[in-house]
């Protein structure tokens, strides 16, 4: 057993953080090395769950043999990215391995500059970032009208929609920006998806 440890490879995560906004960040695809020189024979699935009005929602699993499981989630729009089903992908596959402990841990995910930086699995709390809402642009028509689907579709009224906006925002529904939009989108998504388990 010991013999086995000593040849097993190692993978020291320090040496590929990188900074956003002053905190140590380790991108996507280190945290997929490190996974897979741990347990290379470890479960990757990632599924498109959602394609529509040019918004994508991924959902990624990652499970470790004999060990836990994760699931993260990642929603991006074409009007944010040429490559929006790529982003909303690493985003749900990042979310997955960081739930995992494949991650920086002791980083607060919600003060990256995720709105300069555009790190695609760290989660965006608009109330920090509404000062950066006219940078990112205003929510778009598609975004409204796939929100208010979504609502509708949870049995929310728009009252309650725009109550959500202002609760995690601080601004209504049609002052929100892109991304703030995105993230709404994102845990609209989650809420249905828990209340479909349910």
């Amino acid at each position: 057993m010991a013999n086995e440890l000593k040849e097993r490879p190692t993978f020291d995560p320090s040496k590929y953080l990188t900074k956003v906004n002053g905190h140590d960040y380790l991108e996507v695809k280190w945290r997929l090395l490190w996974f897979r020189t741990e347990h290379p024979d470890g479960e990757i699935e990632t599924e498109l769950v959602e394609h529509r009005d040019g918004v994508a929602v991924f959902r990624a699993r990652v499970r470790v043999p004999g060990g836990g499981s994760a699931t993260g989630w990642g929603s991006e729009s074409a009007e944010d990215f040429a490559d929006y089903l790529e982003k909303a992908e690493t985003k749900a596959l990042g979310r997955a391995l960081a739930a995992l402990g494949y991650g920086t841990q002791f980083c607060p995910d919600f003060e990256f500059g995720a709105a300069e930086q555009r790190v695609v699995d760290t989660p965006i709390d608009g109330r920090r970032l509404g000062w950066r809402r006219a940078e990112s642009g205003r929510v778009t028509p598609r975004q409204l009208e796939y929100l208010r689907d979504m609502a509708r579709r949870l049995g929310m009224s728009e009252e309650e929609l725009e109550a959500r906006a202002q609760e995690q925002f601080g601004t209504t529904l049609a002052d929100l920006g892109r991304q703030e939009a995105s993230a709404l989108i994102e845990s609209l998504r989650q809420r249905r998806n828990v209340h479909e388990a349910a």
